[in-house]
């Protein structure tokens, strides 16, 4: 299989966490998984990038590697008030007219906007920047409230950790939930988070332990066979129904109904890829009771069939 080229532009002041994320995903070798991405970095100009960590990165390479991209990431762009240089913009261009994936992390999709490639289109930036990004760009329809928007030939994510979540998302779309799953591991992530940034956007009170769904969560994924209840679920945390809502709602952005299908949908995901179960008996096994029901929600949530998707992940 030949290695999916990822290059991260990097622009003065360069985030380090912005570029990290991506590097994370696409830029390391991890035991037991194989490569399957190339990862590189340029810059306008070659040479010393000034970080808004106080030091210094060192780029060897220049526009011209955006020429052999398959996929170009944009990890933040923190001079957004000020034009963005011709010659990086005419690149970004250059690049998405020739086919390669488009990427802005944050602050990067103030870039993507000022080359023209979000006109009429959804995309996402950090909570705090969602307004400027609308009123700078009023062609952009701003999505303020979501992790990241993937429209295929370009992708944006919300702020920070949003960033993993999306470059985690485009593994997925690559390789496969398997795949995905296996990176998130390694990274020690959730391979997908549920709800919107718009609950990260005040900081709450830190909830006592005693009000954390780790345990719960943990439980139910260990069940995902058994026909689960939002009662059964309260039960195990020895709350009401309600109450156990609001802390999904507070703590995960997402009712129990709506996490424990995603739950299920992602583990029918990995069997179809790592398995030759009969669509059935993965239905059972992921609590999805029947083949027509795993194939009307993994349809809504995937966008595909799974005989599809099978044959399109299987063995990767």
């Amino acid at each position: 299989m030949r290695m999916h080229r990822v290059v991260a532009l990097v622009l003065p002041p360069q985030s380090t966490f912005e570029l990290a994320c991506a590097a994370e995903v696409f830029g390391l070798s991890r035991p037991g998984l194989p490569g399957r991405y190339a990862f590189t970095v340029c810059a306008e100009r070659p040479g010393a990038v000034p970080t808004l960590a106080g030091y210094d990165m060192v780029v060897g390479q220049d526009l011209s590697a955006l020429g052999a991209a398959d996929t170009v990431v944009v990890p933040g762009w923190h001079r957004h008030r000020e034009p963005a240089p011709p010659a990086v913009l005419d690149a970004l261009r250059g690049a998405h007219r020739r086919g390669a994936r488009i990427v802005a992390i944050c602050s990067g999709a103030f870039l993507l906007a000022e080359a023209g490639l979000l006109d009429h289109r959804r995309a996402t930036t950090h909570w705090r920047l969602a307004g400027a990004l609308a009123a700078r760009f009023p062609d952009v329809r701003v999505e303020p409230d979501t992790l990241y928007v993937d429209l295929g030939d370009v992708a944006t994510s919300a702020g920070t950790a949003a960033g993993i979540d999306l470059c985690l998302h485009l593994a997925r779309t690559d390789h496969g939930a398997a795949y995905a799953t296996h990176l998130a591991r390694h990274m020690v992530m959730p391979p997908h988070r549920e709800g919107g940034q718009l609950q990260y956007s005040t900081v709450p009170p830190a909830a006592p332990p005693s009000q954390s769904l780790a345990p719960v969560l943990d439980w139910a994924a260990e069940r995902l066979h058994e026909p689960l209840t939002l009662d059964d679920l309260a039960g195990q945390a020895g709350i009401a129904p309600r109450t156990l809502a609001r802390r999904f709602a507070g703590q995960l952005g997402v009712s129990p109904g709506r996490w424990l299908l995603q739950q299920r949908v992602t583990a029918a995901r990995t069997l179809l890829e790592e398995t030759d179960l009969p669509v059935e008996t993965i239905a059972a096994r992921v609590g999805l009771s029947s083949a027509a029901n795993l194939r009307r929600r993994f349809h809504a949530l995937v966008r595909t069939t799974p005989a599809a998707y099978r044959r399109s992940f299987r063995g990767l």
